[in-house]
């Protein structure tokens, strides 16, 4: 680009955490930060150099805060595509691209794309209604994913015989085989618009069943080089398939059989790669910036083992949050806090991160669960 990256604006759909760090780490680099969010409270309203409060899915309002900036990108994908078509045709530059966007939107064309360009993952079938569901000859139990909006673990269900089917999601739906998996994974891989990638080590996480929420991320993996080499050649041919510029998390399973099998994806900074800020020697903010504005990509490689354990909200506390437990888990050494600066707490939600690094891989998972049972956000 001709103007430096510090005399650019840079636009961001979403003010949420994500949107938080990303500005955090755009700081450094004296880029002027635009935020576009419908909460008053955002995370991000009190560092953006501007913050707008209005709707992220209206096209007047997407499409004239996009007009103030010189590049636009996003931290949550429920986002109107179609301003950010008209934006790209004026000439402003959207990454990751809205035609990416778009297609990561609705599961099942990310379940298609993933079909038609040879990309391991369960089998599954595409219904429009409950009726659908029924006449299935998927066999129980299955996972039931609603097409769209679905996030956080939302929108997912099991499906364990026919009577289940009257509580099902009476909307578009992918109905996907049930993966019998040994680990669930995740690689986060960078693209610039000059086609340079690189990949962050494979992590490994452990969800909470009830949430359906990441509870622990666990980097670097373990498992064996091959295994980890065939995950990052996956997202890389995922991210070049899609020729997106910017970040792309690639979600995945390991089955017991060895096998991988792509999950998800979300084309942008991920909660898998919160532990790359203290872990990695670059964080994934910083490289999502790199490449967005086209920079030379940094260094991924990690700097020593790092846990990141969600902070969520504790199950009936609703209202101004409180922080039970945190001058005992910053009394330990190689303990990060991240909180989000949401006012208000309610069951399971986010409301910020710990990770902790550590040269010793089972000291760093034994604080962490420490850190579990210590840090609970009350009201």
């Amino acid at each position: 680009m001709a103007k430096q990256i510090s005399d650019l604006k840079l636009g961001i759909l979403g003010g949420g955490q994500l949107g938080r760090m990303l500005i955090q780490e755009a700081i450094n680099y004296n880029l002027t930060t635009l935020i576009l969010d419908p909460d008053t409270d955002a995370p991000c309203k009190h560092i953006a150099n501007y913050f707008e409060c209005g709707s992220i899915t209206d096209f007047d309002t997407v499409y004239n805060f996009g007009k103030k900036a010189d590049i636009i990108t996003i931290e949550i994908e429920k986002v109107n595509i179609d301003a950010l078509e008209q934006l790209e045709k004026e000439g402003k530059h959207v990454y990751p691209q809205a035609r990416v966007i778009r297609l990561i939107q609705d599961k099942g064309v990310q379940k298609q794309f993933f079909k038609e360009n040879d990309i391991p993952t369960a089998p599954f079938q595409l219904v429009n209604t409950k009726e659908d569901i029924l006449n299935s000859d998927f066999a129980f139990p299955y996972i039931l994913k609603q097409r769209r909006d679905g996030y956080d673990g939302k929108g997912v269900m099991k499906i364990n015989n026919v009577a289940e089917v009257d509580n099902a999601f009476d909307a578009p739906c992918l109905i996907e085989q049930l993966v019998d998996f040994e680990k669930e994974i995740a690689v986060i891989v960078a693209r610039n618009p000059n086609g340079d990638v690189k990949t962050f080590p494979m992590v490994e996480m452990e969800f909470n069943a009830e949430a359906n929420l990441v509870e622990f991320l666990i980097s670097p993996s373990t498992y064996p080089e091959s295994v980890q080499h065939r995950a990052e050649t996956i997202a890389k041919k995922i991210a070049a398939a899609l020729n997106i510029t910017g970040l792309l998390a690639v979600e995945m399973f390991i089955t017991k059989d060895g096998e991988i099998l792509v999950n998800e994806l979300a084309p942008r900074p991920h909660n898998s790669g919160h532990h790359t800020i203290e872990g990695n020697y670059v964080s994934q903010f910083e490289q999502h910036l790199r490449s967005i504005f086209n920079l030379p990509l940094g260094d991924t490689r990690a700097v020593s083992n790092a846990v990141m354990i969600n902070l969520l909200g504790e199950k009936n506390h609703n209202g101004v949050a409180k922080y039970s437990g945190l001058e005992k888990i910053m009394a330990i050494d190689g303990v990060y806090v991240h909180l989000y600066g949401k006012k208000y707490t309610k069951p399971f939600r986010k409301m910020g991160h710990i990770t902790v690094v550590d040269q010793n891989r089972d000291a760093a998972i034994e604080k962490a669960n420490y850190i579990k049972n210590t840090l609970k956000v009350i009201s």
